[in-house]
């Protein structure tokens, strides 16, 4: 069928600055659905009434009107961060027409003098901005989109904390429109000037000299997480995720979770990668929430119980790591029959008792196991010695896709 939905994308200039396509789709609109500032840009002329977003917002209102001819208004490119990419998973490509208009990030971008495809872009809009802290590298550039005026204040305290200070930033308000501007300062010199609601905040992120370097690549420090000692090693996290092998998009189980740290660099790989953290301890789960917004990845989510019990109804994972409760009756087993085929499980043990549970559980299923030894030098007197941490078994399997 033709298009009935056509998203248009309509920037601070308003109706002046739409195209012919975008004007025609308005003035031929029976129903046009929008935020109450997209609504006060439209003219007289235009005639379809006009409905605000429900509040809480839900895409309700124009999906029971399929084969209506309807217009939804949108702040610049409607599939950036927008309402065009909420739509377009529930609407078929045919029947929905979208019309964008440059979007704050590319006026943005021109504004700095910024190849736009060299930025990191990122929005805090009703989300986290425990987010930022997975995108602060010194020299990276982030253009992000602001809940509210107070953001940059906020965002201004969180460059403090992590170390980045010295980040030179800029807030962009009104971009497009006749009340454009552009407050610029430093992150630690930051005073909370009055900021208007509608901005977006350029960052040329600068780290301290002293600021942890936080890799994407398997391995942080284990100063980087908060724990009680039940933590996979650096060593053996890197080795450990090299198995588990994060691709985009993928879910992994992280059962036994302990501080977090496996599921949490899972996130860490790519920003689509997800992770559902199992984990009985509440001591353990308080660790995991702030070592989860700390390192930046604030959509992990925690399931608080044990496994297996705590599994049923979970969505199947691409990929499951056990750290701790492989020797309890059913965890591998309900594990390996939730695994997607051509999923990966990847467990560890330290103990005799678990190392035996892998080697007969490997029996029946296949797999490989690897003996992890790891030593580290340290003083002896006045001499220096390795000193050996407890050995590491790892069973790693990839599930056939007709298993």
């Amino acid at each position: 069928m033709a298009p009935w939905l056509t998203v248009v994308g309509i920037g601070e200039d308003g109706f002046k600055g739409l195209g012919k396509n975008a004007r025609r789709a308005l003035l031929g609109a029976s129903r046009i659905v929008g935020g109450q500032r997209q609504l006060d840009l439209l003219p007289v002329c235009i005639r379809g009434e006009r409905q605000l977003w429900p509040s809480p917002f839900s895409l309700e209102p124009v999906l029971a009107q399929r084969g209506e001819p309807i217009c939804v208004l949108a702040s610049g490119d409607p599939m950036l961060f927008g309402v065009g990419a909420s739509l377009a998973r529930q609407v078929p490509s045919n029947e929905i027409l979208i019309i964008p208009v440059p979007s704050s990030c590319s006026l943005a971008a021109a504004r700095m003098g910024w190849p736009l495809q060299e930025v990191v872009t990122l929005s805090v809009v009703a989300r986290p901005i425990a987010a930022l802290n997975a995108q602060l590298f010194s020299g990276v550039r982030l253009l992000v989109l602001s809940n509210d005026g107070h953001s940059p204040a906020a965002i201004a305290a969180l460059l403090r904390e992590r170390g980045f200070g010295p980040s030179r930033m800029s807030v962009l308000e009104h971009l497009g429109g006749e009340s454009e501007r552009r407050v610029d300062g430093i992150a630690s010199d930051w005073t909370d000037p009055a900021i208007a609601d509608l901005n977006l905040i350029a960052i040329e992120c600068i780290a301290e000299p002293d600021t942890p370097r936080l890799s994407r690549l398997a391995g942080l420090p284990d100063a980087a997480f908060k724990h009680d000692g039940q933590l996979t090693k650096r060593d053996v996290r890197a080795i450990t995720l090299a198995r588990l092998a994060p691709m985009p998009g993928e879910l992994l189980w992280d059962v036994g979770a302990g501080s977090g740290s496996i599921g949490i660099e899972w996130m860490r790989a790519h920003p689509s990668c997800r992770t559902q953290a199992i984990e009985a301890d509440a001591g353990r789960q308080q660790l995991i929430e702030h070592n989860r917004d700390a390192l930046g990845v604030p959509g992990l989510q925690l399931i608080r119980g044990s496994a297996p019990q705590a599994l049923a109804g979970l969505e199947r994972p691409d990929a499951i790591f056990i750290g701790g409760g492989v020797t309890r009756d059913g965890v591998l087993d309900t594990c390996w029959a939730q695994l997607k085929p051509g999923g990966r499980l990847v467990a560890n043990a330290v103990t005799l008792q678990s190392e035996m549970t892998l080697m007969a559980w490997r029996e029946q299923h296949g797999g490989e196991l690897t003996r992890i030894h790891i030593a580290q030098a340290q003083p002896l007197g006045e001499f220096d010695t390795w000193r050996q941490a407890l050995p590491i078994t790892l069973l790693d399997v990839v599930k056939p896709f007709d298993a």
